[in-house]
């Protein structure tokens, strides 16, 4: 006879569920943890607080110590790199929970972390306070956005034959979803690095 699963249950098994439900479905609730864990929902609030709590862990799992990365002796310019394509890998394994994540605080120190290592990079490239928060939630646009290129169509543009000549010839590039997204994602990091480059050049 199988064990009951309610003596196990803990914040780890809350996350762990919701985790997974957010990949299937694209949201969790609380009625619907309790009964894939066959557990009551009120015992769910001895281990979770509330919904915006069972975010942030998730976020704190996503993120874990994949963002520590070793880069204070690197240039800003591969220290960013370093980051950002760090961030990107995160994230990517779950592009569903993005608008979870968007609408909600980040407090998990793991995330605050590479923002913070994100700022220090920015700072040494020469922005000034004001300019680090606008490069920092164009960072976000560039990763969070390349990520939920992974749940769009194979096929984003449908132009009628002959009507967009321009665009036929660009749609004849044969990408898959994750190559498109990873492709627009590698130029986009390219253009803000170098658009950061030339902040740093008028600044100096």
């Amino acid at each position: 006879m199988p064990r009951p699963r309610s003596p196990l249950l803990s914040a780890e098994a809350i996350v762990t569920t919701a985790l997974e439900l957010i990949d299937t479905t694209g949201n969790f609730s609380f009625p619907r943890i309790a009964r894939e864990l066959e557990v009551s929902q009120s015992s769910l609030y001895n281990h979770i607080q509330n919904r915006e709590h069972i975010i942030e862990l998730i976020r704190a799992r996503v993120f874990s110590e994949k963002l520590q990365l070793p880069v204070q002796d690197l240039p800003w310019d591969e220290a960013l790199r370093a980051v950002v394509r760090a961030y990107r890998r995160c994230i990517a394994a779950h592009p569903r929970l993005v608008p979870l994540i968007l609408a909600q605080t980040v407090q998990d120190t793991g995330a605050l972390a590479a923002y913070e290592t994100m700022a220090l990079a920015l700072e040494q490239a020469g922005l000034p306070p004001n300019r680090i928060v606008s490069a920092l939630s164009l960072i976000d646009n560039l990763v969070l956005g390349s990520v939920m290129e992974l749940t769009a169509p194979a096929v984003v543009w449908a132009p009628p034959p002959g009507d967009f000549p321009a665009l036929d010839r660009a749609l004849q590039a044969p990408f898959t979803i994750e190559g498109r997204a990873e492709a627009a994602f590698e130029l986009g990091l390219e253009v803000l690095i170098e658009g950061l480059r030339a902040q740093e050049f008028t600044q100096s």
